[in-house]
């Protein structure tokens, strides 16, 4: 049996190499983590999940404040924002959360952490700052990074992508962004409210375009009602820096062309894999422009050689990059056969309202040729929505033909909160009988899932079969109140008060 330096290796201190190295460590592995960055959490922690969130938190509240009238307060004036605070509270956070991701938590585990560039010199050893390490089973967990589009003009003017957004020392007072995803349109929205006049382009005719559109429109109304503006089926053919403004040069399906001028730029269109650099090509290993290739079990072509997070290119988000890692303990350490299962990933836009999913949409449904029944509830109608002035928003309900849930999307307060309830419901295989008679605390946001459910089941319980069969065995009367004879007695009620 050859003899390695370590059980197993990992390239990436993100979510997904992290979850490996602490369950390989506690298990028993003798483990190796490297990071190139100078400290661990990927770009989650510094870059992404929780910068943008603590961002979004910030401008909710400057916001609220804004328009405390809408809660029966008195209007206040409120001072500018001091975006150097707002840097210095994310900053803050994520000292805070690094803590649980630092190397001396993780060389307590019985980590090895190692910072720096790693190539591997052949499929069990790879050489970092001149050292050479060998492994029995290694885990590739680069993550991605920002797509730079070839736009021309771009790279000779100075722009933002995710890695310097958060740390800005002013805010803008306008911000071109470029991309109609989840994180432009997050950050779209957080930007605008703390008053930077914000444009958004995309090349597509809807924001979110893994969304269903009718979803991703209602978005975008909120957003406009907000005072951001949307260019959609729009190309950018050029950017210009233009000293203190840039400009930037697009074009519409049509041909017009329209000039946007803002003090920044933003270019959030996509993530590229970071396979680059790592010696992939020298040990034969198999990847394209989305990532690695792995199986079922997130193996490469090399079946000790195992992909987790956004390196594969199958859902870039750190929950999932998680639920990988811990799929590669299964197969590395216990060498159990466990495969990875994407059919019920919750994924969630931070946008106010929010918009979840899980399961298929309707859009995903009809490319995959399946049948399906539609189900709506507006949050207009849940009296917790109603009392906390925050009534915008649906949710969607797709039944295949067996009449079993296949799908969720909840646009509302909360929503990525909400979905929590069909995880447990759709992975469970729970019936929507038992959602629907299962007591939920009033007033809650989470009733308008037991009321969706609720919905469809009283279409069955409260058919004209199941009436006229109670009024055949137990003689029931029927309907006591007519709200015809009710609007003739109301207008016989009012011939006689005249």
């Amino acid at each position: 049996m050859a003899m390695y330096d370590y059980d197993i290796g990992i390239l990436g201190g993100g979510a997904a190499g992290l979850t490996v190295a602490s369950g390989a460590a506690q298990l028993g592995a003798k483990t190796l983590l490297i990071e190139k960055e100078e400290s661990l959490g990927g770009d989650c922690l510094h870059y992404g999940c929780v910068p943008s969130k603590t961002l979004i938190k910030t401008a909710n509240v400057y916001h609220t404040m804004k328009n405390a009238e809408h809660f029966g307060l008195p209007q206040v004036d409120i001072p500018p924002v001091d975006f150097s605070e707002v840097s210095n509270r994310i900053r803050s956070v994520i000292n805070t959360i690094q803590k649980h991701d630092s190397s001396e938590r993780f060389c307590a585990l019985g980590v090895k952490v190692l910072f720096g560039e790693a190539q591997f010199k052949d499929e069990h050893a790879l050489t970092i700052n001149g050292t050479t390490y060998s492994a029995r089973s290694w885990v590739i967990a680069t993550g991605s990074s920002p797509f730079i589009p070839p736009i021309k003009g771009l790279h000779g003017t100075a722009f933002l992508t995710n890695k310097e957004i958060f740390y800005l020392e002013r805010l803008p007072k306008s911000m071109s962004i470029i991309g109609g995803g989840p994180i432009g349109i997050e950050l779209a929205q957080a930007f605008n409210r703390l008053s930077c006049k914000v444009s958004v382009i995309d090349l597509a005719d809807q924001i979110l375009n893994q969304e269903d559109k009718d979803m991703a429109d209602l978005v975008m109304k909120i957003l406009k009602a907000e005072g951001i503006d949307f260019y959609l089926g729009a190309s950018v053919v050029e950017v210009k820096d233009q000293g203190e403004e840039k400009e930037v040069v697009i074009q519409g399906k049509e041909g017009g062309i329209t000039t946007l001028r803002s003090e920044e730029i933003l270019v959030a269109v996509g993530r590229v894999p970071n396979v680059h650099g790592l010696g992939l090509e020298d040990i034969g290993l198999i990847f394209d422009r989305r990532g690695i290739k792995v199986d079922p079990r997130l193996r490469t072509n090399h079946s000790h050689i195992y992909a987790a997070g956004d390196i594969n290119g199958a859902f870039p988000f750190t929950h999932v990059a998680g639920h990988e890692g811990g799929i590669v303990v299964s197969n590395a350490i216990f060498h159990l056969p466990r495969k990875v299962n994407y059919r019920y990933v919750p994924w969630c836009t931070y946008t106010d309202p929010e918009l979840s999913s899980i399961g298929m949409n309707e859009k995903t449904a009809q490319a995959a040729g399946i049948s399906y029944s539609l189900w709506k509830e507006e949050f207009e109608n849940n009296d917790r929505s109603v009392a906390e002035g925050e009534t915008r928003g649906t949710i969607k309900m797709l039944l295949d033909e067996k009449e079993k849930p296949i799908g969720i999307q909840i646009l509302g307060p909360h929503a990525g909160e909400l979905i929590s309830e069909w995880v447990a419901f759709m992975n469970g295989k729970v019936s929507l009988s038992t959602l629907a008679s299962a007591i939920h605390p009033y007033p809650t946001l989470g009733e308008i899932n037991k009321r969706i459910a609720g919905n469809f089941l009283s279409t069955k319980i409260f058919s004209k079969k199941i009436r006229k069969g109670l009024k055949f065995f137990f003689h029931l009367k029927g309907r006591a109140c007519n709200p015809q004879n009710l609007t003739t007695t109301s207008a016989n009620d009012k011939k006689e008060e005249g």
